[in-house]
Order: C-alpha cells, then structure tokens, then sequence
C-alpha cells in the first residue's frame, strides 16, 4: 500500500510543479506561462508541426497550440466579425502572424497545401448539444444543421490525413441523440484511420479561473492518447489550489468603461445575492422569505454573481440582461477582465462591442487549457520531450470535478441560509389594494396600462381570495362569459394567505383570456409576490402546486374547439410532457387536424406550444405544452418561432 500512494503521488501533475520545472518560479500566470512555453518551443523544436485550424472563432484554440510549438498555417472561419479579430493581431506581429487567415464557410473550404498538414484543431459550433437544447427536451445533435457540421470535419481530415487531431466541444454531446451521436462521430473518426480517446474535461483543473467542462477527443494514426492529468484542484499533486477569479484580475488594465450597477426589473436584486450564488437565493427551497422565483425556473447562470476565491461559472457566449456571471461588486465583468478570466492573452485584441467581444470570448476555448492540452499532444503524438514532467490519466481512470461541484452547491447552500437569516421577513411589504384601469396588448404579448386601451381591468384583492376582471366595457357588472380559478393542490394557500385567484373575462375573445393572465401575472410582480407566472406555477418539468378550472358560464362557448381545448389542457395532468398528436387527439376528443388548429390559435393567444417546427429535437407528430396559461413575452424565444 505505502508504495502503490507513493506511485501515485510523484506522477500527479501540480502546476506548481510545472512552473518551477519550467522557469525555476513558483507560479506563473497564464500570460507568463504561454510566454515561457513559446521561447522554449522557438528554441527546442527544429521541425515545425504544420497544423490547420477550423472554426477558429477569435482564435483562443490557436493561441494555445501556437505558443505550444505548433505553427498555424491556416485559419478558417465563417463569423466575419471574429475573424476580424483575428487579422487584428496577426496585423500587430504578436499571434498567427504567419497564418492564412479565411472568413469562409467550412463547407466551401478545400484545403490546398504544398506540404502535408501535421494536425489540425477545432470545435464546430456546439449550440445543438448544449444546456439550452437539453433544456427544451433533447438535443439534436449530429441531425441539426450545426452539428452536422461535424462531418466538414471529417471530410478534411480524410482528405488532408495528419498523423492527429483534436476535436472540442460541450459535454451535452455524449448524451446527444440518447447516446447515438457519439457512436457515429466514433464510427467516422475511425472509418477515416485515427485511433480516438476522449473525456471530459474541466478547464479549471488545468490552472483557467473557470469551470468550463468540454468534451475533448483526440485521434491519432499510432497509438492511443492519454490526457493530461489536472494540474490545479483535488486531482493534482498535493490538492494544488484552483486559479481563483480575484487572482486572475489582479492586476489588470481596464480601458474599457466600467458600467456600476444593473438596470432592468430585477437588477435591484444581484446586491443581495452572496457571491457563488444566482437567482435561486430568492427560491422557496433556500428559504428566502420572499421568493419571487420558482427552484430551478432560470438558467443557472441568472443573476449569477461570482465568487472572488474561486474559479467562476462558465462564461456564455450570448445570453439576457441577468445573464452573469457578475462581478462579485454588482457589476458586469469588463471585456479585459473577462479576457483574464477565459486566460487570453493581455496583449491579444478582441474587435468590437461589447456584446460581439464577450461573444467572441465566450465561444472560444480557453487558451491556457489549450497550451495543457497542446504540450501532451507534442509528447505523445510528436514524441516531443517536454522542459518538465507531464504525467497522464489512465484511460478508465476517474476525475473528481463533479463530486466538487456537488460539495460546492451545498457549500454555497450554507453561504444562502446564513445571509437569509439576517433577512427580516415583509422588510419589502408594498401595500396591495384595489385597481380599476383600461390596457392594451400587442402582437408580441407587451402588456401595458393604457387609458385607450381595449380592455377594461377591475384587480380586487382579498384576504384568501384576489378577484381579476376583464371586460371591453367599464360596465360595473359586466356579462361574464367563464371564470378560470387557480387555487393550491397541495398546501393551504397560493401566496401569502391567498388560497384562490378568479379570472373573470366578460368576452368571447381569445385575447380577453391572455388579458386576464397578463393582468394576474402583473399584479404578482407589483406585488412583490412571483417574478411571474412561471414562478408561482414553477419550471415545467417539475410538478406543480398549481390546480386549475375553467367554468362557462355562457354554454355555447365551450363547444367551440378552441375554449374546449381550454377547459381540458386545465385539467391534463401530462401537460409539460412531449405528447404525440394522435394521443391528444383522443384524449381530447377532437380529430388531429382540428386540434392542430386550435395549437395555432392558442399560439396566437400567447399559449408556449411546441412542435418539431420550433424545436426540432421535438419527433415530428408530437407537441409540448409547457404550461395551462400564457407565458410568451417580447423577450420570448419561441416568440419568433411558428408551429
């Protein structure tokens, strides 16, 4: 035993380690890292690696490999504004100043080169097997248009044979397809001669102030390929310590303007969240006396606020106005502090705004990872003695990021029930009473208070019981034709001591209906009590507390499809579920092509139904109703989407 733990201990890796073999120097940031690697390389490697870079992006990949000894010969493309980026620093002679940089679309490409291509890098765009597309039930994978671009990838390494390559992309690509993805892209890597090993990485176990977790596969003509061990975190040499974000901006130069605070409806709420934490501090299930949001409702990077001593969240590429991670002092992160934080170069320019910038950063492999991963493929694939010991997981040979991250989410569970206690419940009480006014709705579900408007509102709150009533005239007692009341399937009340809310529209208008829910949902905002209506019903894929029923009081209209469909959505237990047409079709009494036009109506009355149109990991001949009430808004996804 005592010597199979000294076995394992002197070949983990520690960046530590690294660095002093390297440079004599007990830690070198990853700007001083990529500068010492590529003087030895510029002084120790007497072949050049020729190698070929595809969806190149703003370049962090190609950094990486560059500094590693690799030269780049070509780059290729499609986004114009990220190549720009590109052109911009081979122009200032710091990086691929010797590369042919292409704006082109992969599938038009045909490599042309004089000398044989050593290997070749890139990631294809990964948005079809990313969290969003698991979100919205499955990912599509090699079927989409994106991911099948996966295969450009394969028709350019059968034509060009390097003796290696390296393939990047999200994590979500191993569940693709219910597992089919993988085992093609396998099939085809294979079929085209290359031997492939891959796994799961995350990049802040390789010294990158951020959890970022990709799939990396590397094939090879000879021999199988190990992957570097973690040289930061529990897996390295001695638990050497994470590159914390705070660490990383030290230091920093910003020249960019610093933007105090976030604006928008729920900006006021990141100088509560505790650094580490998101939107889900204001959760019921963290105890938080007033939990304006659902448990799991948003995308875990909402409102999501860093944590100084620690590496942060995944950078996005693209995302809403709460889309963090967030300074840890109330702010967005600046475009250089967001370059420290994905490790690219100081020196290294990004052209654009900053939405196009943190695109660019976002979308772009991390290029400190890169150098990690570079160096092990000079090693192996290039036989290549390294200026320092770098040791390698065994194939089947366990890591431990999950296991940590599960640590952390109960670590920061710990940090939200302290600072929860020190919140005095109805600090924030507002003063809920009676409304009578006139508004309006538009094509994109903006509703909004308006004295010339359609409808007429008439809010009446109670103790146990708030009263909503819509008509198109102000008449004191208007002609109701249905009442939709939403009451508690599993405890006493809705919210507060609210135990029922009545819907009351006196019109035979689709549009009355959303009116009622969009003046509801209004007045739960207002009132401080949910942040919507998805909140107090809580995330579709989760049960609900939520009862609802819908009462005609006028006969004639529930025998229209449309008000039918209605009633029975509000009383289907499977609604959230992906269902086929012909299952709906008989349950709902209603022939499939009627049914159909009763989803286009409801769409149109701003009910989330969604098909294989809208989401093609959905199986053509099936619909998903996430929920039994409107939820489309103009910052809707699926707004712009037609069934």
């Amino acid at each position: 035993m005592q010597l199979e733990f000294f076995d394992i201990a002197t070949r983990q890796n520690s960046y530590g380690q690294i660095c002093r073999e390297l440079s004599g120097k007990e830690f070198l940031s990853p700007d001083e890292f990529g500068r010492a690697i590529r003087e030895w390389s510029d002084k120790n490697l007497n072949t050049a690696i020729k190698t070929l870079g595809l969806f190149s992006g703003a370049g962090g990949l190609d950094i990486g490999f560059h500094d590693s000894g690799f030269k780049i010969l070509e780059t290729v493309e499609l986004e114009p504004r990220f190549v720009k980026s590109q052109l911009v620093n081979k122009k200032n002679g710091r990086y691929l100043r010797e590369t042919n940089i292409l704006c082109q679309d992969i599938k038009e490409y045909e490599p042309d080169f004089s000398t044989p291509i050593d290997f070749i890098i890139g990631g294809p765009p990964c948005q079809s097997f990313s969290a969003a597309g698991r979100r919205a039930a499955g990912v599509r994978g090699t079927k989409d248009s994106r991911g099948g671009l996966f295969w450009e990838y394969v028709r350019i390494l059968e034509n060009l044979q390097p003796k290696g390559f390296l393939f990047e992309n999200v994590y979500g690509l191993l569940g693709a397809e219910k597992g089919e993805a993988i085992k093609k892209i396998e099939k085809a890597f294979k079929e085209v001669g290359y031997n492939l090993s891959y796994r799961i990485l995350d990049a802040a176990d390789y010294g990158v102030p951020q959890h970022r977790e990709r799939l990396i596969i590397v094939g090879s003509k000879e021999g199988n390929f190990k992957f570097p061990r973690p040289t930061n975190g529990v897996d390295s040499q001695g638990n050497y310590p994470f590159y914390s974000a705070a660490k990383a901006l030290q230091g920093v130069k910003i020249k960019s303007e610093i933007k105090e605070g976030l604006n928008g409806r729920f900006g006021h709420l990141l100088n509560d969240v505790p650094p580490g934490l998101n939107y889900s501090f204001f959760t019921e299930k963290m105890g938080h006396p007033e939990p304006i949001f659902a448990w799991r409702s948003k995308f875990s990077d909402f409102l999501y606020k860093a944590d100084p001593n620690m590496p942060v969240r995944t950078l996005k590429a693209s995302g809403g106005q709460y889309t963090g991670p967030f300074h840890w002092e109330n702010r967005r992160f600046t475009v250089e502090e967001l370059k420290r934080l994905q490790t690219f170069p100081d020196d290294y320019e990004i052209v654009g705004n900053y939405g196009i910038a943190g695109k660019q950063i976002g979308n772009s492999v991390p290029p400190q990872f890169s150098r990690i991963l570079a160096l092990s493929i000079l090693n192996q694939i290039f036989d290549v003695e390294l200026p320092f010991n770098l040791e390698y997981l065994e194939e089947n040979e366990p890591l431990s990021f999950r296991k940590e991250k599960a640590k952390r989410t109960k670590l920061y569970a710990q940090i939200a029930e302290e600072a929860i206690s020190e919140i005095e419940e109805g600090q924030s009480e507002v003063n809920i009473s009676s409304k009578n006014y006139r508004c309006s709705i538009d094509s994109s579900f903006n509703f909004q208070e308006n004295p010339n408007g359609r409808f007429n509102i008439q809010f009446k709150p109670g103790k146990a019981k708030w009263v909503i009533e819509v008509a198109e005239s102000p008449e004191e007692k208007p002609d109701f034709e249905y009442e939709i009341r939403i009451e508690a399937s599993k405890k006493a009340s809705l919210f507060h001591e609210v135990k029922c809310v009545s819907l009351r529209v006196a019109s035979k208008k689709l549009e009355g209906l959303t009116i009622a829910w969009k003046a509801f949902e209004q007045e739960l905002s207002r009132s401080k009590i949910k942040a919507d209506l998805v909140q107090l019903s809580g995330y579709y894929q989760y049960s609900s507390n939520l009862k609802f029923s819908v009462n005609y009081l006028d006969g004639s209209l529930e025998l229209q499809d449309a008000w039918k469909a209605l009633s029975l959505i509000a009383d289907d237990p499977q609604i959230g579920e992906i269902q086929s047409l012909s299952e709906l079709s008989r349950r709902y009494d209603m022939p499939p092509d009627s049914l159909s036009m009763v989803f286009l109506e409801l769409r149109k009355a701003g009910f989330e139904i969604r098909n294989h149109n809208t989401n093609p990991e959905i199986e053509p001949g099936h619909y998903l109703i996430p929920y039994k009430f409107p939820t489309l808004t103009p910052l809707s996804v699926q707004l712009n989407k037609n069934l």
